[in-house]
């Protein structure tokens, strides 16, 4: 596995129906859920990834049921909380992108004391997707150059892409190199769209609460057997060019 992924992207998907195929309620799907994104975040440390985001909760996912979405965002709180001490020791940053303002007060501030505690972390940096979307992102960051630019303080040519990105949530962390979907389905579902220019994809039908460090390894070794042209031809990747 030479040809590593700087940077992986997580779409937990499957955890209702993982939880249905076995008699028991959704919760119980999403709190094993947790206990995969545990070992997943631990095996990537392991390997050497430098970031890792999990798509813990998507702009869409308001428009679940209200003790649905209650109960994710306790969990939400929950694993930043109890995961703490364990990110601290394993050198491991979180931070979070979408729109955090947004969450319920208990949440948010177990959220940002969990930042900023493992603010020093220097292994891996992890990132939890939380009311977060692709489109919504981009959406807020044209609407604050278009600010800059109608008060005077920018001007339209001056607009590039290194500036579009800074404005995003995603302005901290590079592009991903690598996009891990479970539960079968084969789309991006809003998920780091204009970071993903040039992803690999991997899709898995296994469901969520069922992803171990073996799974990670598969899609590492699928993701070190693609050739990444970015434009180039085979050609020139083998001849240094």
């Amino acid at each position: 596995m030479g040809n590593r992924p700087r940077h992986i992207g997580i779409i937990m998907d499957g955890n209702g129906r993982w939880a249905h195929a076995r008699g028991l309620d959704r919760a119980a799907g999403h709190a094993h859920g947790v206990q995969a994104a545990t070992g997943v975040y631990r095996a990537a440390c392991e390997r050497g990834i430098e970031h890792l985001t999990l798509f813990a909760f998507s702009h869409s996912n308001w428009k679940r049921p209200k003790d649905e979405v209650e109960m994710l965002m306790r969990l939400s709180g929950e694993f930043a909380a109890q995961s703490q001490a364990d990110w601290k020791a394993r050198g491991i940053r979180l931070q979070v992108i979408g729109e955090l303002d947004e969450l319920p007060t208990t949440v948010r501030r177990a959220i940002e004391a969990t930042v900023d505690a493992t603010s020093a972390g220097t292994a891996m940096v992890l990132t939890l997707a939380l009311d977060y979307g692709a489109r919504n992102d981009l959406l807020g960051a044209v609407r604050a150059l278009a600010a800059r630019a109608q008060a005077g303080l920018l001007l339209p040519e001056e607009i590039d892409e290194p500036l579009l990105r800074r404005e995003l949530t995603t302005g901290a962390i590079p592009d991903v190199d690598l996009i891990i979907r479970t539960g079968g389905e084969k789309r991006l579902s809003d998920f780091l769209m204009f970071e993903s220019a040039n992803a690999e994809l991997f899709f898995l039908e296994a469901m969520w609460p069922e992803f171990n460090e073996a799974m990670l390894d598969v899609a590492l070794e699928a993701f070190a057997r693609r050739q990444r042209r970015f434009g180039r031809t085979a050609e020139q990747l083998a001849y240094g060019g």
